[in-house]
């Protein structure tokens, strides 16, 4: 077997097997939206059936006319487009500043930075819980947005970015021409770090928009509730509505689509930028 014909059936095979693991992959995706449309008995029948067989739009009216479900989008919608432009201005200021000048106090409080990300969410909640509380954040977007202002990764991915894009002389020459540090930052570097950004900003949003644990000990009135803690009370103690909650849950992914939907080339250079080589 010639070279040529070798090489046609592995990419014969891989793009096959690329092709069973996205089925794999949509298969919960497409069974969720169709869960949407089933009725409550075609919920309980056995084998469950992939497409509804009396397909209704009943769910999908009951979770927005008799669930604050709007409202919950809203608070997500509010508390992920600030989160996400707060971690993507202090990643692209300290990225930055640590990628373009290498003092090795700088360095060591990155990597101590950095260090921060193994440490999980749920060993220092509780005290940020309090912290919150003290200031009387509670039930705001504002005692949301205090566990979610940096995000230790953001500030590695511009990094990344900064050395292996942006070269120094560049920057040497806008000083010659007497540009200040913040003039540089502003007009030189953010428009040549816009793909990342956007990478960074679809990142972000994502974890403030899917984020459970911190929302669920700060907001307490129902009225208030991000969209991940209102989709929880779908579920009662001894029973689950799977039909709205299939209806509520399609529709609440349909902002986060978008956004990687509209940003997916920007995402994609990014992310590839960050395993460049110094």
């Amino acid at each position: 077997m010639s070279a040529k014909a070798r090489a046609r059936r592995t990419n014969f095979l891989l793009d096959v097997t690329l092709f069973v693991i996205c089925i794999l992959l949509l298969t919960p995706l497409i069974l969720l939206i169709a869960n949407g449309f089933k009725t409550p008995q075609e919920m309980l029948v056995w084998p469950p059936t992939l497409f509804p067989k009396d397909p209704t739009l009943e769910n999908f009216h009951k979770v927005f006319t008799e669930t604050p479900l709007l409202q919950w989008m809203l608070n997500s919608f509010l508390f992920a487009l600030l989160s996400t432009v707060a971690i993507v201005a202090t990643s692209a200021l300290a990225g930055y500043i640590v990628g373009k000048f290498p003092f090795r106090a700088i360095n060591i409080i990155f990597i101590l930075f950095l260090a921060t990300a193994i440490i999980p969410f749920e060993v220092y909640m509780i005290p940020l819980y309090f912290q919150v509380k003290a200031l009387g954040l509670l039930n705001s977007v504002g005692g949301l947005l205090v566990g979610y202002l940096v995000m230790s990764f953001g500030i590695f991915l511009i990094r990344q970015n900064v050395i292996a894009s942006i070269p120094d002389e560049l920057l040497e020459a806008a000083r010659i021409d007497g540009a200040g540090e913040l003039w540089i930052f502003w007009y030189v570097v953010l428009p040549l770090l816009r793909g990342p950004l956007a990478a960074l900003a679809v990142l972000a949003f994502f974890q403030a928009w899917t984020a459970f644990a911190w929302p669920i000990i700060v907001m307490t009135r129902k009225k208030s509730f991000t969209i991940e803690v209102g989709l929880a009370n779908f579920q009662s103690a001894y029973t689950v509505d799977l039909s709205l909650l299939s209806a509520a849950s399609a529709a609440v992914m349909v902002p986060s689509v978008l956004a990687f939907v509209l940003l997916r080339r920007n995402f994609v250079e990014g992310i590839a930028a960050s395993g460049m080589k110094e």
